[in-house]
């Protein structure tokens, strides 16, 4: 996992529009924070600490810690965001609290790594029917990436998700049988080739007709 961040925040008593906007205007976005067992709270917060967060590998799948002011520490998670379609930034944020041990459903990008063997077959290519995968697991302990070693991998044969390790305490939430990788054949097909002559065609004297 990343490094941890923190990302300080205040507490918000307007939710209007115009709250909302005079907010932004000073560089800083609303924001509530959802789940653990306990009522929503509505924040605000710095605009750049929570972009920072957004654009690093895990993106919204990053845990990190929101700190009020006399309340300590709280881990959570993007739920949901709000982003301008003109101008590209964020607007509003959802933020979900999770309590120590509880599992959620992430999405996880697979990384096929190494140089599959049956890619020395003439024709034969690299099939991954699955760039992203949903995995059942604790927020903190969320793998940046499931990578899957296609080294040994030879024509005809398959990568299941049965077939990996994905470590303790990750339960993958798709089928068992889906398919991950794959090398697969790809031949040119065959041209049928020309029937009859491709030159003039021939003259058939016509019934009734004088010859010259």
């Amino acid at each position: 996992m990343a490094d941890k961040f923190t990302v300080k925040a205040e507490k918000r008593e307007g939710r209007g529009k115009n709250d909302s906007r005079r907010m932004r205007q000073q560089g800083k976005v609303p924001v509530v924070i959802y789940g653990g067992g306990t009522e929503s709270v509505a924040l605000s917060a710095e605009l750049k600490d929570l972009a920072a967060i957004l654009r690093t590998e895990t993106g919204v799948n990053t845990v990190f810690s929101i700190d009020v002011a006399n309340e300590g520490l709280v881990d959570v998670i993007f739920q949901d965001r709000q982003i301008d379609s003109i101008h590209g930034r964020l607007v509003h944020a959802d933020l979900r609290r999770f309590a120590k041990g509880e599992r959620i459903e992430m999405t996880v990008p697979v990384h096929l790594i190494g140089e599959a063997a049956g890619l020395a077959e003439e024709g034969a290519v690299l099939n991954q029917p699955l760039h992203e995968i949903k995995v059942l697991c604790e927020p903190a302990n969320t793998p940046n990436a499931i990578e899957i070693d296609v080294t040994n991998l030879n024509v005809g044969e398959s990568i299941h998700v049965s077939d990996v390790e994905f470590g303790k305490g990750i339960e993958v939430q798709e089928d068992a049988e889906t398919v991950l990788a794959s090398i697969v054949l790809i031949k040119e097909e065959e041209l049928e080739p020309q029937t009859g002559s491709a030159g003039e065609p021939e003259l058939v004297d016509q019934p009734g007709e004088d010859k010259a």
